[in-house]
């Protein structure tokens, strides 16, 4: 490449971020990467608010409210009102939550429709909610991409789907399927593990009905930071989550024996929240104050332009490598996909060099394209990182062959 596109200022927010030097980042699809006002705000609790202030922090330092606190931080980023998200437990608990409260609200119904290569958390928990209730009272139902709108009719109650596909990077309409399945009366829950803090969402807008998300990926959170959850307006006063834990209580505080539901969106609380892991992803979410989402992903697509045009030779002058991203930048998330016989040592020799990706089963190479913390200079270096791997068989080396545990 000659030209090197000009990275966007007001997007690059390279020096707020605690990256390793020499280090090249694209696996934020992942995990996100530490940053300075994350460490700082964990750094408060541990030496400031815990260790002087002691049990008092729950009301001197408000740890009570992180939930909410968080929640409506990252609410803008969904395109959603404040008091309808948020953050809380995991992505595999807040979905058996919301898939319990769906069933519900859609009670006269009884199907759940997902894609069959849905992220397998997904669906395992639809699968343990049906063995639980009994297939009476919920089934799952799954059916290939191609056949998720064939699939929606009068007898389903949920559709879960993922917008951005964990292996491919592929992106779904998510106001268009949302509309269409409302022409059935299906209520729509969306996983946003791979778009939120990647793409712009308009939640509200496109009248969806119940939404999670991590915060360790795109919202740089940190390993095992808290999720979240987005429940319409229009649902809240229906919602009923089985996991009727003492912090869900409309008075957690006054020990009743019996369970009564918080009026808003904190009745979807369950236990005591992590309150060094909710610090870490409030600080990380101070990255995004006034940031536009529309601009992020300008600035994502042309990195992920920039890497492609650095890579065109090797796609096709080699077929073992294969764009499996749509080339629709429409139909993209924030990740390209190549699928390759040899990806997970391919992969592992892009780590060697401190280009950091990773690999899904069973043949997947990802790589993210953040424009946070990545510059267009680093997409072409790691392009022709890449390039040469491929072509001078590098990858073949006996070091880059075994499999860690985690892949």
């Amino acid at each position: 490449m000659t030209n090197t596109p000009l990275d966007d200022p007001n997007i690059l927010r390279r020096s707020d971020f605690l990256l390793p030097k020499g280090t090249i980042y694209m696996d934020g699809n992942s995990l996100g990467p530490s940053s300075l006002a994350s460490n700082k705000a964990t750094q408060d609790v541990l030496n400031n608010q815990w260790e002087q202030d002691l049990i008092k922090s729950w009301n001197v330092h408000s740890w009570i409210d992180l939930p909410k606190k968080v929640g409506s931080k990252i609410a803008p980023i969904l395109g959603a009102a404040p008091d309808q998200v948020i953050a809380c437990d995991s992505i595999s608990v807040n979905l058996f939550k919301l898939l319990s409260a769906g069933l519900k609200i859609n009670d006269e119904r009884k199907i759940i429709v997902s894609e069959q290569k849905n992220f397998p958390t997904d669906l395992y928990i639809a699968q343990g909610l049906s063995e639980l209730l009994g297939k009476d009272k919920c089934e799952l139902k799954q059916v290939e991409k191609h056949e998720i709108e064939d699939a929606l009719n009068d007898e389903v109650a949920i559709l879960m789907l993922t917008h951005v596909d964990f292996r491919t990077g592929e992106m779904l309409s998510m106001e268009r399927i949302t509309k269409l399945a409302h022409q059935h009366g299906v209520l729509v829950l969306w996983d946003l593990a791979h778009s939120a803090g990647a793409v712009p969402l308009e939640l509200d807008r496109w009248n969806v009905d119940f939404a999670v998300g991590c915060g360790y990926k795109y919202l740089n959170g940190g390993p095992g930071s808290p999720a979240f959850m987005y429940v319409s307006k229009r649902h809240l006063r229906h919602l009923k989550q089985p996991l009727t834990g003492w912090m869900g209580h409309a008075s957690p505080f006054s020990f009743e024996p019996e369970y009564s539901p918080a009026e808003g969106i904190e009745k979807a609380l369950c236990g005591t929240p992590p309150i060094l892991s909710f610090a870490a992803l409030d600080g990380a979410l101070n990255a995004f104050e006034g940031l536009d989402m529309m601009q992020v992903r300008a600035q994502s697509n042309s990195l992920k332009l920039h890497f492609l045009a650095t890579v065109t030779e090797i796609l096709q002058t080699n077929p073992d490598l294969k764009l499996v991203t749509p080339e629709d930048e429409e139909r993209q998330g924030s990740q390209l996909s190549f699928s390759h016989p040899h990806s997970y040592a391919i992969a592992q020799a892009l780590i060697d060099k401190q280009i950091i990706v990773d690999f899904r089963a069973p043949d997947i190479l990802r790589l993210g394209f953040t424009p946070l913390y990545l510059s267009h200079a680093e997409v072409e270096k790691a392009a022709k990182t890449l390039r040469n791997i491929v072509q001078d068989g590098s990858y073949l080396n006996a070091k880059y062959q075994t499999r860690n545990k985690v892949t």
